[in-house]
């Protein structure tokens, strides 16, 4: 079979590898739609044999198959796996992530927090920019009839990690919510919420995806390029800041602002991987009763909750997909995605 591999400095190469065979427990999925994700960039990046080192691995070591957003179908079962379990040609999306399977967080579906150690496709082990993917069967979460394959790829990370966030914070109709940064994460955050009954307010630096974000449902939008965030939103929310901010960027101006557009006993969560802020605790969250959250994707059944709940309101979240590419044209793919003006993009099988 054929996938794509992350190089270092920004180079991808499409590379040949063996099919995988399913060993004890595993099933292999035929790949129809693997979405590209705004955490892929820091390996497609970062220097050549610096993605492996900071993964545990010797900087010589070969790449992995990049894309950890799998959607498909069932095409082989292995040792121990029923046709129950996993019937040949199901639709399926891939929770990424596997841990010992046993441990309290493992059987509850939240095996990233497995303390005995992980693995995550498509950047520990082989992933979804390929033909197939080898997975524990444990890890399949049926996909919806209502959904193509590229909406299960959106489900299977930025959605989902959208989905999770707001359900963390307690969304209820009528709140509002800001969301910084409309990336994939956060233009599914500004569609999700829209959908839930919030008054949404966009926040984003780039002026074509605060289109996309007026587009998805955001009530106001806010360029981040202009300054004075935080007295933009009080404006727009009569001097009173917003119920909810959300922050999908990892930024830590972003951040500082989402604490500081929040309103007295508002929430904030942070979705964003990586970087640093500073807050001062007396003046930004005591004084203010505020609830800060971190939030780090969503479990299996979250996965799950998330797909029903797109399926059963009637949301288009083939919408939030700018650009479709081949596997092929990945180089190309993450050229364009590296720029961070686009909607989501996918690769289709």
């Amino acid at each position: 079979m054929r996938g794509a591999v992350f190089l270092g400095n920004r180079q991808v190469e499409i590379r040949e590898f063996p099919d995988p065979v399913p060993g004890e427990g595993e099933v292999v999925i035929r790949m129809k739609a693997s979405g590209m994700c705004g955490s892929d960039l820091k390996f497609y990046r970062a220097p050549p044999g610096e993605a492996q080192k900071s993964l545990g691995f010797s900087s010589d070591a070969e790449p992995f198959i990049a894309g950890h957003e799998p959607c498909g179908v069932i095409e082989a079962r292995g040792p121990g796996v029923s046709a129950r379990e996993a019937p040949l040609g199901q639709r399926v999306m891939d929770h990424h992530y596997a841990g010992c399977g046993v441990c309290g967080h493992c059987r509850v579906g939240w095996s990233q927090l497995c303390g005995t150690g992980i693995t995550v496709y498509g950047v520990t082990a082989h992933g979804g920019h390929a033909e197939f993917l080898k997975v524990p069967a444990r890890t399949l979460v049926p996909l919806p009839d209502e959904l193509s394959y590229a909406a299960g790829a959106a489900v299977a990370c930025g959605t989902g990690t959208a989905f999770g966030a707001l359900r963390r914070m307690h969304l209820a109709g009528g709140a509002t919510l800001a969301v910084f940064g409309q990336g994939p994460v956060g233009i599914s955050a500004t569609l999700l919420g829209a959908k839930m009954g919030a008054r949404v307010i966009a926040v984003e630096a780039n002026p074509e995806r605060l289109a996309l974000a007026r587009q998805f449902g955001a009530a106001d939008v806010v360029d981040a390029t202009q300054g004075e965030v935080e007295a933009r939103i009080r404006e727009l929310t009569r001097g009173e800041g917003v119920d909810l901010a959300l922050d999908c960027t990892g930024a830590a101006a972003a951040r500082l602002a989402a604490v500081r557009a929040a309103k007295t006993w508002g929430t904030v969560c942070f979705v964003g991987e990586g970087g640093e802020v500073t807050l001062d605790v007396s003046r930004d969250l005591l004084r203010r009763q505020l609830t800060l959250i971190g939030s780090w994707t969503f479990s299996a059944m979250g996965m799950a909750e998330c797909a029903r709940f797109v399926a059963d309101n009637g949301i288009d979240l083939e919408r939030i997909f700018t650009h479709r590419w081949t596997l092929d044209q990945a180089a190309q793919a993450y050229r364009v995605f590296d720029a961070q003006s686009a909607g989501k993009g996918v690769i289709e099988f």
